[in-house]
C-alpha cells in the first residue's frame, strides 16, 4: 500500500469518525431529560415575609436556602390581587380581567394552560394542594391535562403544620415519579398563610422570646400593627402566632427539598417558589374571630397596599427560582420586571415545548430566569373583575393608579418611592398621559359585563 493511498484512507476515517461523533453527540442531546417542575405557591405571603427578603423575625433557613442556590427577583409581579385571578395569570398567560366567568367558579374557558401544554409534550402533571381555580371542587383526571390531582384543605391533625399533609402528599408523588424517566411538573399549592393563621402552639413557641418592636418596620405596617391591637392587645402573641405559621411552612418546603436530594432529582428539577399575592388586611368581618384576625399580620416589606389593592403591596410578589448550572447561585435581580404572565412562555422555551406566540400576553424570559440583565419592553395592568374597576399601569418604574375617591390619576416612580406616597403626575405630564391613554387602550379590549357563581351580570355603567 503506498503512501499516498495510505493518506487519502486516513482522510476518510477520520471523516466518518467525526460524523459517527456528531450523531452520537446529537443522539445525546437528543434524549437528554427534559428538566421536571415544581411550582411551590403560597397563599397571600408578603412581599417581605421571609428571612431572604429583609423580615426583621422571621426564620426562614430552607426558603432562603433556595434563594441562596438559585435567584431571587425583586421586582415580580402577580397578575391579580386575589387568589384565584393570580393563579389564572401564571397557567394561562392571560390577564384575569379578560375572562368575562369568573375563574373560580367557571374555570377557564377552555383557554389553554401551561399544564396542558406540557402534558401534550410528555409530561406528567400533578396538583396538589389548594385548587380555587374552576367551580367543581373534586375535578377529573385530565383537567387542564393534569394526570394527578389532590385538592386538599389544612392539615387535619392540629399538632403539625398546616401544610405539612400537601407537602407529605408532595414528597409521595415524587418518590412514584422517581422510579420513571417521565418528567414531571408539580402545583404544590398551599394555605399558609391565608386566613385564619392559628398554628400548632410548637411553632409560635419557637420565636418564644420575641419582643415586637415597630419601629423597625414602615408606616403602613404600624397601622396594621395598630388596628391588630385594638382586637387583641398582646400583639406580641398575634405577631408570633403569624411568624409560627409562616415558619411552619418553611420547615414543610425544606422536607421536600431534602426529598428531592435523597431522590437525586434536585439537579435536573426547576423549583419555583412564590406567592399570589400580597399580604391580607387586619380587617373584621361578621362571624370572623378578633383574635385570629389580630394574626393576620404579613408585612409588604415597605411597600404600600396589600391583597385586594393594586399598589405595590399588593402585586409584588416573592419570587425565587433554583436550577442546578442553569440559574445563578445566590444571584439578586432587581432590574427586570417581571410577571406571571411569563410562567406558561418561559418554561415551554426551556422544556422545549410547543406554544403559539400569539395566543399569550407573557414573555419568555428565561434568559432572564438564567441570568440575562434585561427588562422586557411593554406595559404590565391590573384590573380586578368587574365591569367598573380602576386600571393600574406599570412601566418600568412608573406606576400609574387611578382613585376613585378622588377621580383622579397618580403617578409615582417607584425607583425613587417604591412605598407610592408622593404623587408626581403633575410634574410628569407626558409620562401620565402615556399611561392614561394606554390604560384607557387596554380597558377597551375587556369584557363590559363578567358573570360570577350565581350567573348574573354585572355590567359597566355608563359614564
Amino acid at each position: 500500500m503506498n503512501s499516498i493511498y495510505k493518506y487519502k484512507l486516513n482522510i476518510l476515517l477520520g471523516i466518518l469518525c467525526l460524523i459517527l461523533s456528531q450523531k452520537a453527540s446529537s443522539r445525546a442531546l437528543n434524549t437528554e431529560q427534559p428538566p421536571n417542575v415544581i411550582f411551590i405557591f403560597a397563599d397571600d405571603l408578603g412581599y417581605g415575609d421571609l428571612g431572604t427578603y429583609g423580615h426583621p423575625y422571621m426564620k426562614t433557613p430552607n426558603i432562603d436556602r433556595l434563594a441562596s442556590e438559585g435567584t431571587k427577583f425583586t421586582r415580580f409581579y402577580a397578575t391579580g390581587v386575589t387568589c384565584s385571578p393570580s393563579r389564572t395569570g401564571f397557567l394561562t398567560s392571560k390577564h384575569p380581567a379578560s375572562f368575562q366567568k369568573y375563574m373560580a367558579f367557571h374555570g377557564f374557558s377552555g383557554r389553554t394552560t401551561i399544564t396542558e401544554l406540557l402534558h401534550n409534550n410528555g409530561y406528567y402533571v400533578g396538583h396538589i394542594g389548594k385548587w380555587h381555580i374552576s367551580g367543581n371542587e373534586n375535578p377529573p383526571i385530565g383537567t387542564y391535562g393534569m394526570d394527578y390531582i389532590k385538592i386538599m384543605g389544612n392539615a387535619e391533625d392540629d399538632d403539625i403544620g398546616r401544610d405539612d399533609d400537601i407537602f407529605t402528599e408532595a414528597e409521595k408523588f415524587l418518590e412514584k415519579r422517581s422510579k420513571s424517566d417521565q418528567p414531571f411538573y408539580l402545583n404544590v399549592w398551599g394555605h399558609i398563610s391565608h386566613y385564619a393563621v392559628d398554628p400548632s402552639d410548637q411553632f409560635p413557641k419557637e420565636f418564644e422570646g420575641v419582643k415586637l418592636d415597630a419601629s423597625r418596620f414602615d408606616k403602613y405596617y404600624q397601622k396594621k400593627l395598630k388596628k391588630s391591637i385594638e382586637l387583641n392587645q398582646d400583639i406580641d402573641q398575634s405577631f408570633r402566632n403569624y411568624l409560627g405559621d409562616v415558619y411552619s411552612l418553611d420547615l414543610a418546603v425544606g422536607r421536600l427539598l431534602k426529598k428531592l436530594d435523597e431522590l437525586g432529582l434536585a439537579d435536573n428539577t426547576i423549583v419555583v417558589f412564590s406567592s399570589d399575592q400580597g399580604p391580607a388586611p387586619v380587617r373584621m368581618k361578621p362571624k370572623k374571630d378578633p383574635k385570629l384576625v389580630a394574626n393576620m399580620l404579613g408585612w409588604a416589606g415597605g411597600l404600600r397596599g396589600g391583597k385586594h389593592e393594586q399598589f405595590e403591596g399588593g402585586v409584588r410578589i416573592p419570587f425565587i427560582i433554583r436550577y442546578p448550572n442553569h440559574v445563578p447561585e445566590g444571584k439578586v435581580n432587581t432590574t427586570s420586571v417581571l410577571s406571571g404572565l411569563d410562567w406558561l412562555p418561559s418554561l415551554c422555551a426551556i422544556t422545549k415545548t410547543p406554544y403559539s406566540v400569539k395566543e399569550f400576553e407573557g414573555k419568555d424570559v428565561s434568559k432572564v430566569w438564567f441570568g440575562e440583565e434585561s427588562n422586557p419592553e411593554r406595559y404590565l395592568y391590573w384590573k380586578t373583575n368587574s365591569p367598573n374597576g380602576s386600571v393600574s399601569v406599570l412601566k418600568n418604574n412608573w406606576k400609574l393608579h387611578y382613585i376613585k375617591k378622588e377621580q383622579k390619576y397618580v403617578l409615582y416612580d417607584l425607583e425613587k418611592d417604591k412605598g407610592e406616597t408622593k404623587d408626581i403626575s403633575l410634574q410628569h405630564p407626558e409620562v401620565t398621559k402615556e399611561l392614561i391613554d394606554k390604560a384607557k387602550q387596554w380597558n377597551s379590549t375587556l369584557p363590559t359585563s363578567y358573570i360570577k357563581g350565581e350567573g348574573k351580570k354585572n355590567k359597566r355603567k355608563s359614564k
